[in-house]
């Protein structure tokens, strides 16, 4: 049988196609669509979100670090670990030079939570009671429209 097709010229052109013809693999989504966004980075988002919108109403806390962290500690100085419900967040306040902090934990959050939606309104409760805590007020106080759903 003669193949009348000439095999390939191996050129030193760039490369257009795979060996089985189907095409360069590359990322399923240019990295500026949400789809390419880890769930770390998207919550992180919703943190972002729920402290701009406090910020509105209470512009010091811009002098107040928040951070997002996998899961609480067990070994934290000072706290003894107990086996009560694992916490969703915290609270570190200022000292020596720095700024106090609210530190969302994602994974406890992220386990509670089932949509989008609802993540979003529990990372907010979240940062609405810390926040309180360390200002020394009611979460009602800092966003009236705190337990409304």
């Amino acid at each position: 049988m003669d193949n009348a097709v000439p095999p390939p010229a191996g050129g030193p052109g760039p490369r257009r196609r795979d060996r089985h013809g189907r095409g360069i693999r590359g990322p399923i989504a240019p990295p500026q669509v949400p789809l390419a966004a880890s769930r770390a980075e998207v919550f992180a988002d919703l943190v972002q979100d729920s402290v701009e919108r406090l910020e509105r109403r209470w512009p010091q806390l811009a002098d107040i670090d928040f951070l997002v962290l996998e899961v609480p500690r067990l070994d934290a100085p000072g706290e003894p670990w107990n086996d009560e419900a694992v916490p969703l967040g915290g609270t570190i306040p200022a000292r020596e030079g720095r700024p106090a902090r609210v530190v969302v934990y994602r994974r406890p959050v992220e386990i509670r939570t089932k949509g989008r939606d609802e993540r979003a309104a529990l990372v907010h409760e979240v940062v609405v009671e810390q926040v309180a805590e360390l200002l020394g007020l009611t979460p009602e106080t800092v966003d009236p429209r705190y337990g409304e759903d």
